[in-house]
């Protein structure tokens, strides 16, 4: 059987899709193409950063416990699992039928501003109008759509990761 690429590398890797995915998003998405996120965009470049920073520590501290290794990586699937359940829930807002889409509210912000964080999750994933509008394709996919498939890579890499936590041997004290 094939051998995995080291934990190491394969966190080091996420890291590098972690800043690939924002700079894509910032850079050429919002400055660029000048495409302002929508609430849905924000909550999916959150959990992209979850998971980013996760695979930083894991990068650097380079642990050599099972039990570490498994906490952070858990905080950074935890993390792509949030951008991958939201950009989900994006593609289904963006393919309802018109009559079913939801009106378009306030912005994020003024959410934030003025209701209780509990609130503005509920309102954020009940989705607006902005949130069902496809302002750019690539290849025929939408935005959130491109986003879903890259995400869903980054949790395909994390089962990847798991098995070699799994596999891995912890080193045994000396006696």
């Amino acid at each position: 059987m094939q051998s995995l690429p080291s934990y190491r590398s394969m966190q080091v890797f996420l890291v590098v899709m972690s800043a690939i995915g924002m700079g894509y998003a910032l850079f050429f998405l919002q400055q660029y193409m000048g495409l302002s996120p929508c609430p849905l965009c924000i909550f999916q470049r959150i959990g992209l950063m979850v998971m980013g920073g996760f695979a930083l520590i894991a990068a650097i501290f380079n642990p050599k416990s099972k039990l570490i290794k498994l906490g952070l990586w858990l905080g950074s699937l935890v993390g792509i699992g949030w951008a991958t359940g939201v950009a989900a829930r994006h593609v289904w807002l963006q393919h309802l039928p018109a009559d079913q889409v939801p009106s378009c509210g306030p912005g994020l912000d003024y959410w934030l501003d003025t209701l209780p964080m509990q609130q503005v999750l509920n309102e954020v994933f009940a989705g607006s109008g902005e949130c069902a509008t496809v302002d750019w394709t690539f290849l025929g996919l939408s935005i959130p759509e491109q986003s879903l498939l890259f995400f869903s890579l980054l949790i395909v890499i994390h089962v990847l990761i798991l098995i070699n936590i799994l596999r891995s041997r912890t080193p045994r004290a000396r006696t």
